[in-house]
């Protein structure tokens, strides 16, 4: 779920200008957005926080509340049950329905004392000139990087063509969720884990220059995702009891008993 899915702007008025300076900090904080991701990989990547099993993860993250998605108002469990069912029904393989059932876990970051705006929202690659397709970027002007010459031009440090695995990107649960699973699901469902939230790319066509082969073929699998996450969203709550046990099996069938975050 993403803050671009319904913006704020056209759904309702901010209550104050504390709220928009939170709002605005989403994607766009002060800091140097270049060198806060090694920090920030550097902190949470040793995985050392915590050790759980998938469903262990889900039911910590269902106690949060994730105020960047106004489309719902259904758990975070519920969310993800939700989205795993109906990429069920559709008919797509084991590894795209476990996909679409731990893709926001990653948020888990926020109970370990990361800000919602520091996790929640849409990527996009730093390094280089920012898309005016990312959402509000407009907003971009105030972050140091966009004054340094080496990240303003079209390309930034990158090579034409490079690949997506060389990029940069924004930190973000996305991330966060794609190395604590990288060793455990196929290379398509790391994809559409790690890219989920990039909708400059799979949404608006943004940034196709960074990419290779590859990243355009893998990208398709996002965009099919996509459509279960954003629009799979209704006020009906899945069967937790009735569901359990088909997705305790599901995830066993991917994964050890207990992962590190």
């Amino acid at each position: 779920m993403s803050i671009s899915e319904k913006p704020i702007s056209s759904t309702a008025p901010l209550a104050n200008l504390e709220e928009w300076d939170d709002f605005v900090k989403v994607r766009y904080p002060e800091e140097n957005l270049v060198g806060t991701n090694p920090n920030k990989k550097k902190d949470f990547l040793a995985l050392s926080r915590r050790k759980m099993g998938i469903w262990e993860a889900m039911e910590y993250l269902n106690t949060l509340v994730d105020d960047s998605d106004p489309d719902t108002d259904l758990s975070q469990l519920e969310h993800l049950l939700q989205t795993a069912e109906a990429a069920r029904r559709a008919g797509h393989p084991r590894w795209f329905i476990v996909t679409a059932l731990i893709h926001d876990l990653g948020k888990i970051l926020c109970l370990f004392g990361e800000p919602q705006w520091a996790v929640v929202g849409d990527t996009f690659p730093v390094g280089c000139r920012f898309s005016e397709q990312v959402i509000y970027h407009e907003f971009f002007a105030d972050n140091p990087d966009d004054r340094v010459p080496a990240y303003s031009t079209r390309l930034g440090i990158y090579e034409e063509g490079g690949g997506l695995d060389d990029v940069l990107m924004s930190w973000g649960h996305d991330e966060y969720l794609y190395h604590v699973v990288k060793d455990h699901l196929p290379d398509e469902a790391l994809y559409v884990i790690r890219y989920h939230s990039f909708y400059a790319a799979h949404r608006e066509g943004a940034y196709d220059y960074l990419m290779n082969d590859r990243d355009r073929q893998m990208l398709a699998w996002v965009r099919t995702f996509s459509t279960f996450d954003l629009y799979s969203k209704g006020d009906d709550s899945p069967d937790l009891v009735d569901q359990r046990p088909y997705y305790e099996s599901l995830t066993s069938e991917f994964f050890p008993a207990e992962l590190s975050w």
